[in-house]
């Protein structure tokens, strides 16, 4: 059984390098919600899985791009409806107005070609940055207890296949 590694709000902002305003607003608005506990009145603590910090932090890069929150919307809704599949190996391109998926080089030159991609966004990158934040940051189980290191999580189940 696979227990599901929480990290709350202010940990959650450290890692995505966003404000807690932005991540209070992203959640209570439905753009990027906690997967492992939501917010269940006042005092009560959300917590963020892995996944979702990294899509907080694309949601960032993507804004910081000038892409418009609607359009943010829709490329989270696909990534979301994506399901189990690696998020590693895609890129996200975009002209500033649309987003495009590409998982092969082929698929990123052709959109330079046609002029529509203006910058990408290597999730594979992402995703390394966020567990490198994640590695130095505390984490905890969906009932509040704090979690050791080398938990059994998704980030900790990826180290372990890749030898760290």
């Amino acid at each position: 059984m696979s227990m599901e590694i929480g990290y709350r709000g202010a940990t959650a902002c450290s890692a995505a390098g966003i404000s807690y305003r932005q991540l209070d607003y992203w959640a209570r608005t439905g753009l990027v919600e906690p997967t492992i506990r939501s917010a269940t009145g006042s005092g009560s603590q959300r917590l963020y899985g892995f996944r979702d910090i990294l899509v907080l932090k694309i949601v960032k890069r993507l804004l910081d791009a000038g892409v418009s929150l609607q359009n943010i919307r829709s490329a989270v809704t696909h990534l979301r409806d994506r399901g189990a599949e690696d998020l590693s190996k895609i890129t996200l391109m975009s002209d500033g107005a649309s987003i495009y998926e590409c998982t092969s080089s082929e698929e990123i030159f052709d959109l330079l070609q046609g002029g529509q991609g203006v910058f990408g966004i290597a999730i594979g990158k992402v995703w390394n940055e966020v567990e490198g934040s994640l590695t130095h940051l505390q984490g905890e189980d969906s009932q509040g207890e704090i979690v050791a290191d080398g938990a059994n999580d998704e980030l900790a189940q990826r180290r372990k296949l890749r030898g760290a």
